[in-house]
């Protein structure tokens, strides 16, 4: 069954047992915790042993599990001790990005190289490293996509297929995801008003409130036999517990709404 997680970034203004509570009094399954060091992360990977305890307390407590974290970089360093938090925890994958620039020559073989590193040292973690195209760097459409998937051969390396960013790349993601769905390893989902660089204001975020065919893209994910997680992602402004709550509350909806229609839930 697809389990539905929330990436605890929504909640940043929060400590992460207030963001793991309303996370499950909105319905969801687990969460990916945001390891982001530019946002303000619940997990702090180079803390993390004296969080451990917490962490799986508050977890049990409220019936969850964790589905993911996302780490957002391709820092060696940074990641290695990400894989090993990781690995402590019980969370089984780390979204990274793919770092580069669109279209510059040299930089896709240059994001590839590390990748292929990266995930051998996942590997050695037992953790799974997933990337997704990404608005302005160098895996940024199916294409590209296409390219990591047939190079970066590890089977500890998966696709994160967020239908945001393929969007606003010009492309209906309902109709990409067949392409790359036997790699898909991680979901990230949110809606999109428009094509523009970014994805909007964190309400219009929401599943349903924007453009993106995220019935076709959930009803692709059911008949590629796609079991794995799906996290909503919303980025920007600090939110209050009420907008947060409100925005995790009616992705949980719409997206269970969609997956039980699609007999997936």
């Amino acid at each position: 069954m697809i389990k539905l997680g929330v990436n605890s970034v929504l909640f940043k203004a929060f400590s992460f047992a207030e963001a793991a509570r309303a996370i499950a009094l909105a319905g969801y399954d687990g969460v990916e915790i945001s390891s982001m060091k530019q946002m303000d992360p619940h997990l702090d990977v180079e803390n993390y042993a004296a969080q451990r305890n917490e962490f799986l307390a508050i977890m049990e407590a409220n019936g969850l599990k964790f589905l993911a974290t996302e780490a957002a970089t391709l820092d060696r360093d940074r990641l290695e001790k990400t894989f090993e938090a990781c690995a402590s925890l019980g969370i089984p994958v780390v979204n990274v990005l793919p770092g580069g620039e669109s279209n510059k020559p040299g930089s896709i073989e240059e994001s590839i190289e590390n990748l292929c590193d990266r995930a051998e040292l996942a590997a050695q973690y037992g953790v799974t490293m997933c990337c997704k195209a990404h608005v302005g760097q160098a895996v940024f459409d199916t294409p590209t996509t296409l390219e990591i998937m047939k190079r970066v051969t590890n089977p500890a390396f998966g696709i994160d297929m967020d239908p945001s960013h393929i969007w606003r790349a010009g492309e209906d993601p309902a109709v990409a995801l067949p392409a790359v769905i036997s790699r898909v390893k991680h979901v990230h989902i949110r809606d999109c008003k428009g094509r523009q660089p970014a994805p909007g204001e964190p309400p219009m975020q929401a599943c349903g409130r924007g453009d993106i065919d995220l019935f076709g893209y959930f009803k692709a994910m059911v008949e590629g036999n796609y079991d794995g997680p799906v996290c909503l992602e919303i980025i920007g402004a600090p939110q209050t517990m009420t907008g947060a709550s409100i925005i995790a509350a009616e992705s949980y909806g719409y997206m269970h709404a969609i997956l039980k229609s699609l007999g997936a839930r």
